[in-house]
């Protein structure tokens, strides 16, 4: 039976989904767990990126400490730029025991592989330096590929970088947290816990799982019910667990990188929202600001923050609240609260440029 929801329905199951509702998460493992994936983003002009979603949901108690130590204590791992929780890694590993790929592969598999193969001293030369010194940042790591990585943009001849990349993929090293904004790394069997690894159809169905459950609402599954949304052309595919429960929702600032955002078809879709971040854009171009944050009130995206951290000053800047619609009284309230929360959070005063 295929669902038929309003578009408040699915707005409603997409921000349930994403811990954004009323009811605050208080423990961030529990949120980490429950979203399966935090883009490690490291750009702050206001905090990184994963700070910022995990602020989004736990409030001003949030310690960036806690993420910190989590990495350090491996409950939480950078894994090819996205944090997880490391019980999750069991099943990546299935993709990578099956490296370059399950069936027939493509073009671009048999390259890589065949460049790996090319570079096989200079794989070996890391994993000894790994085994004997690790963890180890990747300026500290020997370049002696014979083969250069050809790239016709900014990875040309980063051989390191993308022999680890392809490393992480076949399951033989892994990130351990960061030196500065250099990623540290050691052997992969030396982290990853020695949990049994499901085949690879199994491993793809429970990430597909993972993934709806974390976001709710999605065009492409191979999970949940099928559904229509009346308006929106297409099939959906929705996580039954979150149909029928009551909504209340609250007001939220959001990282340009969360994923109640990332996905800008949806969020067209869905929510009617013109986003697009604009830190790429020449000044002259950008309506919103360099790293505008998406205001959430309820199961609307609203409006955009155009604010920035001076911590010379010990200010939260905000330079516009761009509002979509004009915000009624309670909106109005509500939103600046939450900015007060964030300046709070980081320990500013707001300070509203002029």
């Amino acid at each position: 039976m295929t669902l038929e929801l309003s578009r408040d329905d699915a707005r409603r199951i997409a921000v349930r989904a994403q811990l954004l509702d009323a009811e605050r998460p208080t423990d961030l493992l529990e949120v980490a767990r429950h979203l399966a994936v935090i883009q490690a983003e490291p750009t702050s002009p206001i905090a990184p990126s994963a700070d910022l979603v995990l602020w989004s949901r736990l409030g001003s108690s949030y310690d960036v400490d806690e993420l910190r130590d989590a990495i350090d204590e491996q409950a939480l791992i950078e894994h090819q730029g996205f944090i997880r929780p490391v019980e999750d890694m069991r099943l990546f590993r299935a993709e990578m025991a099956v490296w370059p790929g399950a069936g027939p592969l493509k073009d671009w598999e048999v390259e890589r592989a065949e460049w790996v193969e090319a570079n096989n001293g200079c794989r070996l030369d890391v994993l000894d330096a790994l085994r004997s010194d690790g963890p180890l940042p990747t300026s500290a790591l020997p370049d002696t590929c014979e083969v250069p990585w050809r790239s016709s943009g900014w990875n040309n001849n980063r051989n390191v970088q993308r022999l680890l990349a392809l490393m992480v993929q076949r399951g033989e090293v892994a990130t351990v947290g960061r030196q500065g904004r250099e990623p540290l790394w050691d052997l992969a069997d030396r982290v990853y816990p020695d949990d049994p690894v499901p085949d690879v159809e199994s491993a793809r169905q429970e990430l597909a799982e993972r993934e709806l459950r974390a976001h709710g609402i999605l065009r492409r599954s191979a999970a949940g019910e099928p559904a229509v949304v009346d308006g929106v052309r297409g099939t959906w595919r929705v996580d039954p667990t979150l149909l029928d429960t009551s909504f209340t929702g609250r007001a939220a600032l959001l990282s340009p990188f969360d994923r109640l955002v990332q996905d800008r078809k949806r969020l067209a879709d869905l929510f009617g929202f013109d986003y697009q971040l604009e830190m790429y854009k020449p000044v002259e171009q950008r309506r919103w600001g360099y790293y505008a944050l998406p205001v959430l009130y309820a199961d609307r995206l609203v409006g955009k923050l155009d604010a920035a951290a001076d911590r010379a000053e010990g200010a939260l800047v905000v330079r516009a609240l761009h509002e979509d619609d004009p915000f009624t009284p309670d909106m109005e309230a509500a939103v600046w609260a939450e900015v007060d929360d964030l300046a709070r959070w980081l320990d500013l005063d707001v300070v509203r440029a002029e």
